[in-house]
């Protein structure tokens, strides 16, 4: 626990729950510095050197690389609490997560703080305003998780990375979504992006094109590989059962035309511009 005190003393990190299993933890925090790296590294490579020592041993501790998801405030936090603590529950080390003594379960019953840089606040606030009848919810409401078949909160995620309503991975999407970063191929970003449908792109070639002409299509084709974010396959499937290696073709063709044809670059700059504010 003294890697966690730390990592909000000197990174200002905010947690909210915690819970260490046998080779991967869970964390519910909050990093007003916008650091969550130099966090997580502080916790992972202190916490190694500190077991390798002890246990005389080398090498990797934790399971893979730390997976990172925002998360909207209210109300996905306090689901995502009571599945973090009630891992141990699932992994059948205890059948009552009271009894797990590496998790912060234990501070959501106790009137004083267990832990004084384990913030309980925000998610009991959700119970109630009342701090004992926020005790006493919260342990309710984790409770009946232990008797039901939970789903998994973490598969509302989007694109694996923000969990939240409509509202909010829109506004995710308007203020830190960069073009850039799609240009960099970040698989979990390109998803993030608003894409148009297949049939919206048609649509509107053939608005320009003509409805049903060669143009429409191979302009649509184009297109759909540039802004729908979907692959080659599912693109190809759309339109007839087109082959991956043709899709790729015609794009490098129309590549080809758009730099050539000034009139056409053009008309497709404002199609695609068209396209885009639609979504």
């Amino acid at each position: 626990m003294g890697y966690l005190e730390s990592a909000t003393e000197r990174y200002g990190a905010r947690i909210h729950c915690f819970c260490l299993m046998t080779n991967h933890y869970h964390l519910l925090l909050e990093t007003p510095r916008g650091n969550l790296p130099v966090i997580l590294h502080h916790l992972n490579t202190s916490y190694t050197n500190y077991f390798n020592a002890k246990k005389k041993r080398v090498g990797h501790l934790f399971q893979g690389r730390y997976k990172a998801i925002l998360v909207e405030k209210d109300p996905y936090a306090l689901e995502l609490s009571r599945y973090i603590h009630l891992n141990p529950v699932r992994a059948q080390l205890v059948k009552d997560p009271l009894q797990y003594p590496w998790s912060s379960y234990s501070a959501y019953g106790e009137e004083k703080k267990r832990w004084s840089w384990l913030h309980t606040e925000f998610i009991l606030a959700q119970i109630s305003r009342n701090k004992r009848k926020a005790l006493r919810g919260y342990r309710e409401y984790t409770q009946r998780g232990i008797g039901e078949t939970l789903k998994d909160p973490l598969k509302k995620t989007v694109a694996s990375t923000v969990m939240g309503s409509e509202k909010f991975i829109k506004w995710v999407r308007e203020r830190w979504v960069k073009q850039e970063m799609v240009d960099r191929e970040v698989p979990a970003i390109k998803k993030l992006m608003r894409r148009p449908d297949l049939s919206l792109i048609l649509h509107e070639c053939e608005k320009r094109f003509g409805k049903a002409s060669l143009e429409s299509k191979r302009m649509a084709l184009y297109l759909s590989h540039r802004l729908s974010g979907l692959s080659l396959k599912e693109i190809g499937g759309y339109f007839g059962g087109i082959s991956i290696s043709a899709v790729s073709q015609n794009s490098r063709r129309q590549e080809k035309r758009l730099k050539e044809e000034v009139e056409l670059s053009k008309t497709m700059g404002r199609l695609e511009e068209s396209i885009l504010s639609i979504v």
